[in-house]
């Protein structure tokens, strides 16, 4: 059984930072991708950072380019550092890994979000 669980999450100021982890449990193999998600009252849920194995390669949406940074902390640990924070970040963000789980299969697994509320 894998589990992704996060925290970090609360409110904060406009122009504050928060700090997310996430962290990966159970009978992981490996893990290929690691990606903070966000979704918004009313929205789709929207991709806000990819981290692939090691972190050598890492993508931004264009909303959070130079604010945001992710990281991997080890195989199984990412952060979500997060500055400058906007009220149109408010979300409840979840951490999604794509992985091989130690009987073989590849799947993607979520956690159960962390709510960010930036407010104005």
């Amino acid at each position: 059984q894998v589990q992704l669980v996060e925290s970090g999450g609360g409110l904060v100021q406009a122009g504050g930072s928060l700090r997310l982890s996430c962290t990966a449990s159970g009978s992981i193999a490996s893990i290929n991708a690691m990606r903070w998600y966000r979704q918004a009252p009313g929205k789709q849920r929207e991709l806000v950072a990819t981290i692939t194995t090691g972190g050598s390669t890492t993508n931004y949406a264009d909303s959070v380019k130079g604010r945001f940074t992710i990281s991997r902390d080890n195989a199984k640990e990412v952060s979500l550092q997060m500055n400058s924070l906007k009220p149109e970040d408010t979300a409840v963000y979840y951490c999604q890994a794509h992985l091989q789980t130690a009987r073989g299969s590849f799947n993607s697994y979520w956690g159960q979000g962390t709510q960010v509320t930036v407010s104005s």
